[in-house]
C-alpha cells in the first residue's frame, strides 16, 4: 500500500470517528421535556390517558381522600402536574353532585338528611376523565383569570373571569359591633373587614367551635328546626391586606341569615356555593372585600345601599 494512499484511509477514519463521537452527543445531550413545568412542553406532547371507572360506593366522608388517591395515582401518569382542581374541573359533573348535597337542596326533593357525610359522590361504574395537557392548560388558564369580589353592604360575592361574572352569590357578613370572644381571649371587633388579598388556603374537614364560648359542637339547628350534623364542607382561608386574620368564607348551616349583618366576621354562604367557590377559585386566587353603598344596576339606574356599618353618618 503507497504512503499516500495509507494517508488517505487515516483521514477518512479520523473522519468518520468524528462524525459518530458528535452523533453521540448531540442525542445524549439534547434537552429532554421535564414532566411537569411549562405549558409549552404539555402543549407540545399531549397525552391522553384512558377514563378511570370507578370500583367502589365513595361518600362524602371518604371523597377527600379517593380524590387525593386518584391524583397520586395519575399524577406520575400525565406530562404536567395533575391537580385536585384540575381532575375536578375536567369532570364539572362532580361540582354539581357536590353542591346537591346541600340539606336545603335536599328538603326540596322531600329528602331530609341527618348526616350529609353519609352521601354519595361516586357510584360503582361512574367514569372519571383524566385530562390531558391541552385541557390542563386550558383549565389552568382559566384559573389564572379568576378573581372573587365582595360587596359588603350589598350582601354579594361574585366570581370574575377577568371582567366577566360567573357566579352571583348571596352571603351573610360580620355584625355591626365588638364583642367578646373566648377564642380570642379579647373585645373583637365582629365586622367584615375590607381590603385586597387572596384565597390562601382551605380547611377541607373543618373542626367546628363557637368563638363565643370557645367550646366544640358537631350539631346544628336548621332553619325549618331540625337538628342535624354538621356537613363537610370545605372552609376557604383568606388573606386580606397582608395579613391571615381569621376571616373565612364558609357556608352557614342558616341561610335565612344571608343578607344580613350575623356571623363574627366571617363570610357566609349557601352550602350548594362553597363547594363552587372551593372549586372555582383555588389558593392565590385574588380577591377583594370592598364597600360601596352606591350600586349601578343592569339596567344603569343607581341604588344607593343601606349604611350597615354607619361609615358614612
Amino acid at each position: 500500500m503507497s504512503k499516500s494512499l495509507a494517508y488517505t484511509l487515516s483521514l477518512l477514519l479520523l473522519l468518520m470517528i468524528t462524525i459518530t463521537i458528535a452523533k453521540f452527543l448531540e442525542i445524549h445531550s439534547a434537552p429532554i421535556p421535564e414532566k411537569k413545568i411549562v405549558d409549552e412542553v404539555a402543549t407540545s406532547y399531549p397525552k391522553t390517558i384512558a377514563p378511570l371507572i370507578v370500583e367502589d360506593t365513595i361518600h362524602i366522608a371518604g371523597y377527600f381522600n379517593y380524590i387525593d388517591s386518584l391524583v397520586s395515582q395519575y399524577d406520575p401518569l400525565t406530562n404536567y402536574r395533575l391537580t385536585e382542581h384540575l381532575l375536578v374541573n375536567a369532570n364539572p359533573w362532580i361540582i354539581d353532585t357536590l353542591a346537591h348535597t346541600d340539606y336545603y337542596h335536599m328538603i326540596q326533593r322531600d329528602s331530609f338528611v341527618f348526616d350529609q357525610r353519609k352521601m354519595i359522590v361516586f357510584y360503582p361504574k361512574n367514569t372519571l376523565k383524566i385530562p390531558d395537557s391541552l385541557e390542563a392548560v386550558t383549565i389552568n388558564t382559566l384559573f389564572s383569570k379568576t378573581n372573587i369580589d365582595v360587596n359588603l353592604p350589598e350582601y354579594k360575592l361574585r366570581i370574575y373571569r377577568d371582567s366577566i361574572p360567573l357566579y352571583t352569590m348571596p352571603i351573610r357578613i360580620g355584625q355591626n359591633k365588638s364583642k367578646y370572644l373566648k377564642m380570642g381571649d379579647r373585645i373583637t371587633n365582629l365586622r367584615t373587614l375590607t381590603g385586597e388579598g387572596h384565597i390562601s388556603g382551605f380547611q377541607r374537614d373543618p373542626d367546628f367551635y363557637d368563638p363565643v364560648t370557645g367550646k366544640p359542637f358537631h350539631y346544628t339547628t336548621r332553619d325549618d328546626g331540625q337538628l342535624t350534623l354538621m356537613p363537610q364542607i370545605p372552609w376557604i382561608l383568606t388573606e386580606i391586606n397582608g395579613a391571615m386574620n381569621g376571616q373565612l368564607i364558609h357556608p352557614t348551616t342558616n341561610p335565612k341569615t344571608l343578607g344580613k349583618a350575623y356571623s363574627n366576621g366571617c363570610i357566609g354562604v349557601k352550602e350548594s356555593d362553597a363547594w363552587v367557590i372551593y372549586y372555582q377559585c383555588p389558593i392565590g386566587t385574588p380577591l377583594r372585600i370592598r364597600y360601596d353603598l352606591q350600586i349601578t344596576t343592569a339596567n344603569d339606574s343607581i341604588i344607593i345601599l343601606p349604611d350597615v356599618y354607619h361609615r358614612n353618618p
